[in-house]
């Protein structure tokens, strides 16, 4: 199984535990995002990320051009529950 499809199949039984009604606005939201014209002004593969400056929880600063002279640097995005 490819990851696409991996991917999809997660997608997939995620929105069955959604209820309906919030599955509608998430829907609409994204299709208005869509509209807005945001997806072209995404960096697409391949493109190179600007520099930016982070801070952890504990207030402990991170520069990505500083990472990224140890070596490759992969972002990942965590949606909290809160």
């Amino acid at each position: 199984m490819t990851l696409k499809n991996t991917l999809q199949e997660m997608k997939g039984k995620s929105l069955s535990r959604i209820p309906p009604e919030a599955a509608a606005i998430m829907a609409h939201t994204t299709k208005q995002l869509e509209l807005s014209g945001i997806v072209d002004k995404a960096l697409a593969k391949g493109d190179k990320a600007p520099s930016f400056g982070l801070q952890d929880w504990q207030g402990n600063s991170y520069n990505s051009a500083h990472l990224l002279a140890k070596g490759p640097l992969i972002l990942h995005f965590y949606r909290g529950s809160w």
